[in-house]
């Protein structure tokens, strides 16, 4: 039973890491991206936004 117990906790410990580090890749090949688009066109916004509004101030 030793064994048997030593195995499968070394295989859950096994699946939980290539779970996390699955997870933590697809985050950083696909959600960062994704995420810093949206602050650049956020950026690109405002700018835009600013400069319209000092355009027409005098």
């Amino acid at each position: 039973m030793g064994k048997f117990a030593k195995g499968f906790f070394l295989g859950t410990v096994a699946t939980l890491t290539a779970v996390a580090s699955g997870v933590f890749a697809f985050h950083q090949t696909v959600i960062k991206p994704v995420e810093e688009q949206e602050e650049r066109f956020d950026a690109n916004r405002r700018a835009a936004i600013r400069k319209g509004r000092s355009a027409h101030q005098g």
